[in-house]
């Protein structure tokens, strides 16, 4: 992983932790990731039940630093302390997209993100460890990807994201 980024997206998605009958409300279990636009990596990520501006300061600490940080319109981005400069685009995901994708490839992957699903995390270590071991192989893949097509700029590379699992 690099030791600085020039521009990192911070964003959050949401899904529940074990199972309980539909006539109860689950309690929503969030990741938090904070990803690298040039190379495509996931910087860091939290798993928590909530998310609150102390965990997200945690995790905007143990980050690499970066020259730009965006984030969405969630309040809770406001109250953080960045290294560098933060841009919150309140009315569109303009300035989201690589973060927003990230969160789309991790609920395609990772069956216990996916919504309506039989997959569920009976824990939270057990969701973080599942994320964990998909950064890793999800910022191996970026590095090959875009290796690769230092040199092949029109072919598609001979390698997925599972070859990396």
């Amino acid at each position: 992983m690099e030791n600085h980024y020039v521009e990192l997206e911070l964003d959050e998605l949401y899904h529940f932790v074990g199972q309980r009958p539909r006539t109860q409300t689950r309690e929503n279990t969030y990741v938090i990731t904070a990803v690298s636009r040039h190379p495509r990596q996931i910087a860091a990520f939290d798993v928590a039940f909530d998310k609150s501006p102390k965990r997200i300061q945690r995790m905007v600490d143990g980050a690499p630093d970066a020259r730009t940080y965006y984030t969405d319109g969630f309040t809770g981005y406001v109250d953080i302390v960045y290294p560098g400069k933060h841009v919150r685009c309140i009315s569109d995901k303009s300035q989201t997209y690589t973060v927003e994708g990230v969160n789309a490839d991790l609920r395609h992957y990772i069956p216990l993100l996916r919504r309506r699903s039989r997959c569920f995390a009976r824990s939270l270590d057990t969701l973080h460890a599942v994320l964990e071991v998909f950064r890793d192989a999800y910022n191996k893949f970026g590095k090959a990807k875009e290796e690769w097509r230092q040199t092949r700029i029109t072919e598609q590379p001979p390698f997925a994201l599972v070859d990396f699992l």
